[in-house]
């Protein structure tokens, strides 16, 4: 076999072994930042007026101070605009909560299994170009008839499997999420509803679980 037969074949197997390493790999950690902050020192603080300004705290940052609201949504599903959406309203409409946009990635087995695809095509691709040299090294010394047929429009055999590689790829990264969690807890779920939801209705969801969360935690400060 010449070097573009032996390239055909060999790159397919290179890009499906670093796909697998990369997709069992942890993702390596953050690095510092390197911009420099001056700390000023702290004035000391009062005992007697201790509880004044960490009561006024709480309202400082606005209605969702200390809240955290994560959407996770399916990015190859062009999802990003419709979270955007969503972050601009929620941070206007409570002020100082922080909203936190994610890919939901698909499950584990399409995952794996959108590694195969470039691997399928590359594999055709190589088959039509040079499948009179591949095929006895396998121990198959009479290319089959299929081969043929494909061998017979080269180019829209090759384009065919292109583009239905493309389209199964595409599928298999896709998961068609779009989950809000606010403070951890799951407030809406497109994969259980079927559907976005409304401005207004994300909107009275948050409010809602906001309101239970600053009524426990007052119930927990009582408590204590």
């Amino acid at each position: 076999m010449d070097r573009a037969q032996l390239l055909l074949v060999g790159l397919p197997l290179f890009l499906f072994v670093t796909d697998l390493f990369s997709l069992f790999t942890p993702p390596p950690p953050k690095p510092p930042s390197h911009h420099h902050h001056t700390h000023l020192p702290k004035p000391p603080l009062n005992p007697e007026t201790l509880d004044i300004p960490l009561q006024k705290s709480s309202t400082i940052g606005g209605i969702g101070y200390g809240s955290t609201v994560n959407i996770n949504f399916c990015a190859s599903c062009s999802y990003r605009g419709t979270a955007v959406t969503m972050k601009k309203m929620l941070e206007t409409q409570f002020p100082g909560i922080d909203v936190i946009l994610d890919n939901y990635p698909p499950p584990l087995p399409k995952r794996l299994l959108s590694k195969v695809v470039p691997v399928f095509q590359f594999g055709v691709i190589g088959i039509i170009m040079a499948g009179e040299q591949i095929f006895p090294m396998i121990g198959i010394m009479t290319p089959p008839p299929w081969y043929y047929s494909l061998r017979a429009n080269r180019f829209g055999s090759i384009a065919t499997a292109w583009l239905l590689g493309n389209v199964m790829q595409s599928f298999l990264q896709s998961s068609g999420a779009f989950e809000v969690f606010c403070n951890g807890e799951l407030v809406f779920s497109k994969l259980k509803e079927g559907r976005f939801p409304g401005e207004i209705e994300l909107k009275d969801l948050v409010g809602k679980t906001l309101a239970n969360s600053r009524v426990t935690d007052n119930l927990g400060v009582v408590w204590s």
